[in-house]
């Protein structure tokens, strides 16, 4: 398999699932600002969306969109209990997750990277930001994951999420279950090892 990606993009969720999955593929960076590839061939041809990620299978078959690709992997090796099982309650809270985080987290984030995005909207987007991480860090009370006791999909994927508040003015310093949550999530090894092939661990 191909995961194409950009380096500490979201791309990064679907990137540590593999490796915590233990599956074989091969990285391939595109970059989001030039739609091109490292040899310089158009993207868009990949992917007409011209985003990342993509998981291309052995059969030329390709995958877009983050949740529904780490869905996919998580069930390429049920072993790794990175998604509960097709058809059961948990399955449904874990897309319950997936989907808040690529819907009230993940594209709330986008106007801040925008540099047309004027300053008044970027101050309302951040409290709107810290409001929903807020309210995540209050379902994370008594718990190791979001799901409970197991790592899962959903952790890694809003790891990588709310990583970006870093570089765009939106504090979790103070959200002690999400920053404890996001501190378990770095120890992974399979986390060590997806953060050092991107280029992220200095």
């Amino acid at each position: 398999m191909k995961l194409y990606y950009s380096p500490g993009a979201c791309s990064l969720s679907p990137h540590i699932a593999l490796r915590e999955a233990g599956l074989p593929f091969e990285l391939v960076q595109a970059s989001t600002k030039t739609k091109k590839l490292a040899d310089g061939s158009d993207f868009y041809a990949i992917n007409s969306k011209g985003s990342v990620p993509v998981l291309e299978l052995d059969n030329g078959q390709r995958l877009t969109e983050g949740p529904a690709i780490v869905q996919y992997i998580a069930d390429l090796a049920p072993a790794s209990k990175l998604a509960p099982a097709n058809g059961t309650w948990e399955r449904y809270r874990l897309q319950e997750w997936l989907n808040y985080i690529t819907s009230e987290l993940h594209k709330s984030f986008s106007p801040l990277f925008n540099p047309a995005t004027v300053e008044e909207t970027k101050t309302q987007v951040r409290a709107m930001l810290q409001a929903r991480l807020s309210w995540v860090n209050e379902q994370l009370e008594g718990k190791q994951y979001l799901l409970g006791d197991q790592f899962s999909v959903a952790d890694a994927y809003l790891f990588v999420v709310s990583n970006w508040g870093q570089y765009v003015g939106v504090e979790i310093a103070e959200l002690s279950n999400l920053v404890a949550l996001r501190g378990r999530v770095a120890a992974r090894p399979a986390v060590q090892e997806a953060l050092k092939a991107e280029g992220l661990l200095k």
